[in-house]
Order: C-alpha cells, then structure tokens, then sequence
C-alpha cells in the first residue's frame, strides 16, 4: 500500500532561532505590527510504500531520527495518510 506521511521539523523552544528571529524583526516593515515570535522549520512529504500503518509508522520514524530532524536541536511530528 502506498502512504504519504507530513512531516514538520522545528527548532526545539529552548534554543535559539536566528532565522525566526530576523523575520519576526522585519514584520514591521511590511506593516505587521505585533508579530511576537516567529520559528522556521520544514515542511517534508513523503511518499512511500509500506505493508501497513504500524510499518508506514515505523519507516517515518526511522527517517525523522536518522537523517531528516537533528533531534538534538530539532522535534518532529508528522501524519500519515492512504495515497489513493
């Protein structure tokens, strides 16, 4: 069966975020006043062949922990859903 997981990867709370940080600073030059924090991250779709959703769970995991999300510095959640 093919599945397509969402993954989303984010810098953990506790560290800083340089990149969130500039964009958060410069809302006020395209006339966004009040914007507080802002974080980046990445946004990954997956598309892949599993024989079940424990399988498909399995395979996701493995890619987040060992090449996708730094899990040092990095969380990550993600959805995965039927192709087709």
């Amino acid at each position: 069966m093919n599945y397509i997981a969402e993954i989303d990867i984010m810098p953990l709370k506790e560290l800083l975020d340089p990149q969130g940080k500039t964009v958060a600073n410069n809302m006020k030059n395209i006339d966004l006043e009040g914007v507080q924090d802002v974080r980046i991250g990445k946004h990954i779709r997956m598309t892949f062949a599993a024989d079940s959703e424990a399988n498909a769970r399995e395979k996701v995991e493995t890619a987040c922990k060992k090449l996708l999300a730094n899990t040092i510095m990095e969380s990550y959640r993600y959805t995965i859903t039927v192709n087709g």
